[in-house]
């Protein structure tokens, strides 16, 4: 765990390394929030980050949208997403539920053109499946929109885990 104190007293390269995987693959978030410190608490940082994505370009949100994972992927994740799969049952599912997860995903990015994001702490893989086979229904504009509330609830998550 770190304090905000420390973030705040640090150089602007070693406050991006410490928080490089808030955002999935993407520091360039953590690099322009460093600018606004200091911060008073963990929920003006989140703010602060929330505000940073809010204010990004539509290209740049959808650079974001697009660095995360696949769920249920195998491919090389960020620690943090590694961990979340795991705790969320979706590292054990049966072999006809991986190839449901699987076929939806592909679904998925075809219809728009970017991975299902869902903020997985608290959910079961049934929810997890459900989640994405409702979503599917959506129109490409609500679910950039949905992936990006997904993307602030998971980055409120880590932010908890890891800043006192």
């Amino acid at each position: 765990m770190i304090t905000i104190n420390d973030l705040n007293e640090m150089p602007l390269s070693e406050f991006v390394e410490k928080l490089k995987d808030i955002f999935e693959h993407s520091p360039w978030v953590v690099q322009r929030v460093g600018e606004f410190r200091p911060f008073s608490s963990r929920k003006d940082l989140y703010e602060q980050m929330i505000t940073v994505v809010k204010t990004a370009s539509e290209g740049e949100k959808l650079d974001l949208i697009q660095a995360h994972p696949h769920l249920g992927t195998r491919k090389t994740m960020s620690s943090f997403s590694t961990s979340e799969q795991k705790n969320a049952g979706l590292s054990q599912l049966s072999e006809a539920e991986y190839g449901s997860l699987l076929d939806m995903n592909q679904q998925y990015v075809q219809r728009f053109d970017f991975p299902f994001i869902l903020a997985v702490r608290g959910k079961n893989k049934n929810e997890i499946l459900q989640a994405m086979r409702n979503r599917l229904k959506n129109s490409k504009e609500q679910e950039f929109n949905q992936a990006l509330v997904e993307i602030y609830q998971i980055v409120r998550f880590r932010i908890e885990d890891q800043i006192i």
